[in-house]
């Protein structure tokens, strides 16, 4: 604890302790909050599918649980026959979209967080009060008008002295349990991308912060006897997030300091042991974006995509210890297991879905194809 409680921040060991029972403001509207755009007009029922086994369910939600499914149920529930009604179906692939961009009726519990004259991110009060005793790095102001916001304080004028003091609060929250899952790797606070960097911040607190942030997430595919099929990897049971559920061949998050395109490659060789040589190939195909609000926690998630087309002969061999084995599946069936399961990490299931549609395998004959089509950019893409 005394690590983070130097004398330059004025709060106290027992605050600190306590703060793990936050107190909100009293209610009011944040009128420059971002719009969620919705396709959801109404609400969805459930697929009405034949339920898969209880040893292979996994909750969306439930990032910390460890699933029980094996690489033999995800292809048995991918095949056709599982369920042949539901080909043209898109209801699935929307449920997976709405899980991604929950609580937007909870906008209004949140705070802007301002540098610069600029909002940077959004945050709930209730966690807001947690950096009420470090009047030395934030300032929570209360304003009749627009029920006021959260800044950084006036002495703080240079993105390294304001990464300083920020990274020693947030060291100070993780070490009370208030933020989980410290990663050790910086993202970087902008008002939009490619914006001026304001400061960089621990990746872990991005939600609590409600920062932009944004990644990479590559589709690795195959063709062979005029069939596409899709890499995909199952995460290993020891990560902290989402263990042991399916991922994309390669993906991660956006460093501070790192061009997408680098980064991109970096991931390819850590996560599949795919050479530049291959890596490089890589297309940029868009981007997908997601908003989504989960208690204290407003991930505004930007993911810029792309398809690598691999040979046939290639075999992914996963580097950093991330990744507990790969399998390849044809695209048809890769979107069956998103119809009819929870077997994905959340967002993956958003950058999938695009691949499917510019692939053709989701065409306008569908119900609902431009809904869907829009629904892939929910969140605040900018």
């Amino acid at each position: 604890m005394a690590s983070c409680c130097t004398a330059k921040f004025r709060f106290s060991i027992s605050y600190c302790r306590a703060a793990r029972s936050p107190r909100p403001f009293p209610g009011s509207l944040i009128h420059s909050f971002p719009l969620f755009h919705s396709p959801f007009a109404r609400p969805m029922k459930p697929t009405n599918l034949r339920s898969v086994s209880a040893s292979t369910e996994v909750s969306a939600g439930a990032a910390s649980s460890t699933p029980t499914f094996s690489w033999d149920d995800v292809v048995r529930v991918s095949q056709p026959e599982f369920n042949p009604n539901d080909s043209s179906n898109l209801r699935g692939f929307f449920d997976k979209i709405k899980a991604c961009n929950r609580g937007a009726e909870l906008q209004s519990e949140f705070l802007p967080f301002v540098v610069e004259d600029q909002i940077v991110g959004y945050i709930h009060k209730g966690f807001a009060e947690n950096l009420r005793s470090f009047e030395d790095v934030f300032i929570l102001s209360k304003d009749n008008c627009d029920g006021g916001k959260v800044m950084l304080h006036q002495s703080l004028k240079s993105a390294d002295d304001r990464t300083r003091a920020v990274g020693e609060v947030i060291k100070c929250l993780a070490e009370n349990e208030l933020i989980p899952g410290i990663r050790n790797e910086l993202f970087p606070v902008t008002s939009s991308y490619g914006a001026p960097v304001f400061f960089s911040l621990e990746r872990a607190a991005a939600p609590y912060f409600g920062i932009k942030a944004y990644g990479v997430h590559m589709n690795g595919y195959v063709e062979k006897d005029k069939q596409k099929f899709l890499w995909l990897g199952k995460r290993s049971l020891v990560k902290s997030t989402f263990p042991g559920m399916l991922d994309h061949l390669v993906a991660g998050g956006l460093p501070h300091g790192i061009a997408c395109g680098e980064n991109l490659i970096k991931e390819c060789e850590e996560e599949a042991g795919i050479p530049r040589t291959l890596s490089s190939r890589a297309i940029s195909v868009g981007a997908v974006s997601y908003s989504d609000i989960d208690g204290h926690r407003f991930k505004r998630d930007v993911l810029f995509t792309y398809d690598l087309k691999l040979p046939e002969s290639f075999v992914p061999n996963n580097q950093d210890g991330e990744v507990e084995s790969f399998k390849l599946i044809p695209v048809k069936h890769v979107a069956n297991i998103i119809k009819r399961t929870d077997f994905f990490k959340t967002n993956c299931n958003i950058v999938i879905i695009d691949f499917l549609f510019r692939h053709g395998y989701i065409t306008p004959e569908c119900f609902g194809y431009l809904d869907l089509l829009q629904s892939l950019k929910s969140g605040d893409c900018s």
